[in-house]
């Protein structure tokens, strides 16, 4: 049920994004039914390359809906401040790819559940019920993720992508074509996390000068280092709790 909710999010994200571009506006149709049948079907001259099209344009659209997805979520910021720390700590690839990765999902599926609910309550059950049309359904579902992103783009961000391509001022957030909001959204959500950890290097790299400072003073310039501290280095983290404030920054900066 939960993969089935998930990947319907997924098609009303990408054919809500590709409807509103301007190279799709005019050609922007409903998402296809696929109907596989086995056997050749005689009274439809072009049924098996109508079909064909079809699955073709479906499995597209789910290879690049994650994409979508990853820029129009909290995913970018905590994972890239998750990589800042790993980076500043020294442990190479200690914790692993995978750990972060997870890490970061969960995290995102923890911050966006509040704007999911929502969008479950008002566009896909509504669509599954067969209360409203796909296009209301895509209409809907794009208000919370729209109020969500709008809330943390910057001005000059979303002035520039408007700006661009020649959009008048919205009045409001629902104006905003996705567009402009999911770029003006990402460069704003690199920055936030380059910011971040910035200030998780600082102190590790306030120990790297002290270590090396004092292998200079005792004439031992040919030993690295950092071998030296980054045992000092994951003490400090461990001793103030790291995960745990790293955790609580990312959360509060999403309130």
């Amino acid at each position: 049920m939960k993969k089935k909710l998930i990947l319907t999010f997924m098609m009303l994200f990408l054919a809500s994004f590709l409807s509103v571009h301007p190279i799709f506006a005019a050609t922007a149709d409903p998402i296809p039914n696929i109907d596989i049948q086995i056997g050749n079907n005689d009274n439809a001259a072009d049924g098996p390359a109508t079909s064909s099209l079809s699955i073709l344009l479906m499995i597209t659209l789910i290879s690049i809906a994650p994409s979508f997805l990853v820029l129009m979520t909290s995913f970018t910021r905590i994972v890239i401040v998750l990589s800042f720390v790993r980076t500043s700590l020294g442990t190479n690839q200690m914790p692993p790819n995978q750990v972060l990765v997870g890490l970061a999902l969960f995290l995102t599926i923890f911050i966006m559940s509040p704007t999911l609910s929502q969008m479950n309550e008002v566009a896909l059950q509504p669509y599954l019920q067969g209360d409203i049309t796909q296009t209301q359904a895509l209409k809907a579902a794009e208000k919370p993720i729209k109020e969500f992103m709008f809330k943390h783009t910057r001005e000059k961000d979303l002035l520039l992508f408007l700006n661009y391509t020649g959009t008048p001022k919205p009045n409001n957030v629902q104006d905003i074509p996705l567009s402009v909001m999911v770029p003006s959204y990402a460069i704003s959500e690199l920055k936030t996390a380059f910011q971040m950890g910035f200030m998780v290097f600082i102190p590790f790299l306030v120990i790297d000068i002290v270590v090396a400072s004092v292998l200079m003073a005792m004439g031992m310039m040919m030993l690295p280092p950092v071998m030296i501290s980054l045992p000092f280095k994951i003490l400090l983290f461990v001793l103030v709790d790291g995960w745990y404030l790293i955790v609580k920054s990312l959360l509060i900066s999403f309130n």
